[in-house]
């Protein structure tokens, strides 16, 4: 087969169908469900309606040989609204815990009911960050400890800046369970609706996505069926005494999700971006100054110019990325992080020369560019900061541990 980097018929037909819900539904309420900093709940229910947002969605999505379809989804969504687009997708990161560390009985179980259905959506939260082990995620402290009498778990501790922390139908907690491990002792579990002792106090005022749900969730004695050790006990048992006797790690249950998602999350930065750069591209081709197009500038003409080279340089990686690990291609050169950091920080400064280029105007919340340069910041920072990338890119490259 001839390389191309042709879409085919019916990833252009998803990409378009996800635009129009982006352009008409989501972009229209951007700046009310900002302002409200509240979930958008009536406009998940929308998305669920008309077959957005659901287990069978995902499953279509994941389906996908190439990968691009799941990517494709989050850069139209995101270019509509990053607050409301996350409140959407944010669900994602924790069926991708499930999917990295669950057992097919399990994902068959609990995945359908993060998304609950269309007259009752629900939401999901991946619970890893904690506030003092956010990139450190040897440092958790979260600890479950197994009752072997009556088959439970029992988790106790604190998770901060979780996504739908609280809310969420299904949380997955990733705790220590042989804290001498450090992240090798580490495991995933899920804990369902309702279980007595995991609280969320308030929710978070954050800089952006203030539409997305962001909250502390502490654990107190929760007790969850032994069951809900996703990949179950036999596995674990086998990788803890790997581990103790110095075997080699086949990965463990935060790091495993996040190398799974960081195409997916530098896609959301990708929307962002994208969506700066048009706006600030049609307000330079309006907006006149010394009786000529603002575009006809340099200074702005180049501005935009860079834009649009970035953001189809971090789109690249994205796809490559993404294909890579849907073929379950290894990230000899951590393209995964790659893909995330470009991304990243393509957003932060697209979103900053759209401002720029808008002036006082762009500075004002009469236009969205001042909003999403707000939401962009986070893609520098959760999900492994920038920093972080780098750190793992040069270990992949240079085979060394550096520090």
């Amino acid at each position: 087969m001839a390389f191309n980097l042709d879409l085919s018929e019916e990833q252009t037909d998803l990409r378009d169908w996800v635009h129009g819900f982006a352009a008409d539904v989501v972009r229209p309420a951007g700046h009310e469900w900002d302002e409200r900093e509240e979930t958008p709940w009536p406009i998940i229910k929308e998305a669920a309606k008309i077959g957005l947002y659901g287990f069978e969605s995902l499953a279509e999505l994941w389906a996908d040989p190439t990968g691009l379809s799941l990517p494709l989804v989050n850069e139209e969504l995101f270019w509509g609204d990053p607050g409301i687009a996350m409140s959407i997708l944010g669900t994602t990161l924790g069926v991708a815990g499930i999917f990295s560390a669950g057992t097919m009985d399990q994902l068959a179980e609990w995945v359908p009911q993060c998304y609950g259905d269309a007259d009752d959506p629900q939401v999901a939260a991946f619970c890893v960050s904690e506030p003092d082990a956010g990139s450190d995620v040897a440092a958790m402290r979260t600890r479950a400890r197994y009752d072997e009498a009556k088959d439970e778990w029992v988790i106790s501790g604190q998770k901060a800046w979780i996504t739908n922390g609280g809310i969420a139908n299904i949380h997955v907690v990733v705790a220590s369970v042989d804290p001498g491990l450090g992240a090798r002792g580490q495991a995933a579990f899920i804990v369902p609706p309702n279980t007595a002792g995991l609280e969320s106090a308030r929710k978070i005022k954050k800089l952006g996505l203030r539409a997305s749900h962001t909250a502390d969730v502490f654990l107190d004695e929760v007790r969850v069926p032994g069951g809900c050790l996703l990949g179950g006990k036999e596995k674990l048992d086998e990788r803890l005494a790997r581990a103790k006797e110095g075997g080699r790690a086949k990965g463990q249950a935060a790091m495993a999700t996040f190398e799974v998602s960081r195409p997916t999350v530098g896609s959301q930065a990708l929307g962002i971006a994208r969506a700066a750069y048009e706006y600030a591209l049609d307000y330079a081709k309006q907006r006149t100054a010394f009786g000529r197009p603002i575009i006809e500038n340099q200074s702005i003409a180049f501005a935009l110019a860079d834009m649009r080279t970035d953001i189809d340089c971090a789109r690249l990686l994205i796809w490559r990325a993404a294909w890579m690990g849907r073929n379950e291609r290894a990230f000899t050169a951590a393209e995964g992080s790659m893909s995330k950091l470009k991304a990243g920080e393509v957003a932060v400064a697209a979103t900053e020369k759209a401002v720029q280029i808008l002036g006082g105007a762009g500075y004002s919340r009469e236009h969205p560019v001042e909003r999403w340069y707000r939401d962009s910041k986070i893609y520098t920072i959760f999900e492994g900061t920038s920093e972080i990338q780098r750190l793992v890119i040069s270990r992949a490259i240079s085979g060394m541990q550096i520090r």
